[in-house]
Order: C-alpha cells, then structure tokens, then sequence
C-alpha cells in the first residue's frame, strides 16, 4: 500500500511500474469512478492523433450514423450550433 505525502504524492509501487510500463516522467491519469479511484497508465490510453486523423475518423463515424438513422418524414438535418473542427479546439482531457 502507498501513502500520499504532504505533497500529495504516491509512489507506484515498482512492480506494479514494471507490469504496466510506468516510467519516471510518464504521466499518469487518475480517474473518479464511482467510489474509486482509476490509475490510467500511458501504455493503456488511446494514441494521439493529429487533427487530420482525427476529423476522418469523425467524418466516417458520422457516415455510419447518416446511414443507419433515417430522417423522420419532413424533417431536415438540424444545425446543432456547433462544428466539428469546434470539437477540437477544446483539446483533450487530461
């Protein structure tokens, strides 16, 4: 078990460093969850992708959605008030 310093600082155990692939310097994200904690190591996160990946990919799951959910009779694609480049420029959660 760990303790939390004045600091509150934890040190990861080694072995549970080594398992995972923890490296001093990594950043590790910690996620609520209810009534605990998630430690998210690097090794397990999605990769990072530049802008241009990332809007194909919002481009091609929108396609997927437009095909599979039909326009009810007489109605039209609505302007939801934003953009999807609009997505982006908020960045990433960390």
């Amino acid at each position: 078990m760990a303790k939390v310093t004045s600091k509150f600082q934890v040190t990861v155990p080694k072995v549970v460093a080594d398992q995972y692939g923890i490296h001093p310097g990594d950043d590790i994200e910690w996620v609520p969850a209810g009534e605990v904690i998630r430690v998210v190591p690097p090794s397990a996160r999605s990769p990072k992708l530049d802008l241009r990946t990332r809007l194909r990919l919002f481009d091609e799951v929108t396609q997927r959605v437009r095909r599979q959910t039909p326009l009810r009779k007489g109605s039209e694609p609505s302007d939801r008030g934003w953009t999807r480049e609009q997505l982006y420029d908020r960045g990433r959660s960390h």
